[in-house]
């Protein structure tokens, strides 16, 4: 079968599912079978190359599944984020491109500290870390930042311990904990830069639109009590704690939440009280220094 073929029908498949980013999908799902890049695999098709044989059943068993709207990330096993692959799959939250964000704010504060004195010592914090995505663009990225991490849930620790220790591996200083977000790192209080969180923020009572969120995405990682903002008080409070005056406190939300997360962080005390929106323009993440 030709590769272009190939491509083609399962971008019709997976559009006819009611996947928005089908053609992606088909090119990702296809590239990560036969080993290549997706810029590969384009000029591939263009050259006229062919696929049969167990690559052809596996991409189309993968399809299958996709169509069925398992998440691709869970397929392939990875999640691109910023300049990371992490190690996805059951049990983890998959990175959101929109979380770029949130860790790019996280990321230029620290390398904004680094070039004004770089004597000093950098300690940054993720709170309900995940796949680790946001710990390890900060780490990854300012090197001479101590990034913690802690992240609750068993099911999802496996995950980030694996990608936390792919990155340590390669001489970026983490330090991961299993806890609770409301009263971790008690060893830390007072010391910390700059606290980084995308908790849990989805109403109980909403169900999240899309089939992959609601069919794999673990449900600690969604509902955050009856408004969505039950971590979003406690990550506040948490921050408060840790961080020093003039440290930098920033969590992401769903777009409506935006003017409720900006006056919940005033009444905490936070100052320099600030909306972000992210690539389409939506309300996602306030930032907030400590007073």
């Amino acid at each position: 079968m030709l590769l272009r073929d190939l491509v083609s029908q399962l971008t019709a498949d997976f559009a006819a599912a009611g996947i928005e980013s089908a053609a992606a999908d088909a090119e990702i799902l296809t590239a990560e079978v036969l080993g290549l890049s997706r810029g590969d695999l384009a000029a591939q098709v263009i050259i006229g190359a062919s696929i049969d044989g167990e690559p052809l059943e596996t991409v189309l068993a993968f399809a299958k599944r996709r169509e069925a709207r398992e998440p691709l990330q869970h397929l392939t096993g990875k999640a691109y984020f910023r300049n990371l692959t992490l190690a996805v799959g059951k049990g983890v939250f998959v990175p959101r491109p929109e979380t770029e964000l949130l860790a790019g704010l996280g990321v230029d504060v620290l390398q904004h500290l680094q070039q004004t004195d770089k004597s000093r010592e950098l300690i940054a914090v993720d709170l309900a870390s995940g796949s680790g995505a946001i710990a390890l663009s900060m780490a990854t990225e300012v090197p001479e930042a101590k990034v913690f991490a802690v992240e609750l849930s068993a099911d999802a620790l496996p995950w980030t311990r694996k990608n936390f220790d792919t990155y340590a591996a390669q001489g970026a200083k983490l330090e991961l904990r299993q806890g609770d977000l409301t009263d971790a790192f008690q060893d830390l209080n007072g010391t910390v830069d700059v606290v980084l969180t995308n908790p849990p923020y989805i109403p109980v009572d909403m169900v999240p639109i899309y089939p992959e969120v609601v069919m794999h995405d673990p449900e600690m990682a969604l509902y955050g009590g009856q408004d969505g903002l039950d971590l979003v008080r406690a990550g506040s409070q948490t921050g408060l704690r840790l961080l020093k005056p003039g440290g930098f406190f920033a969590v992401e939300h769903a777009d409506i939440q935006g003017p409720s997360v900006v006056e919940l962080l005033r009444n905490d005390g936070w100052i320099q009280v600030t909306q972000h929106q992210d690539f389409n323009g939506r309300d996602r993440v306030v930032s907030a220094v400590r007073p």
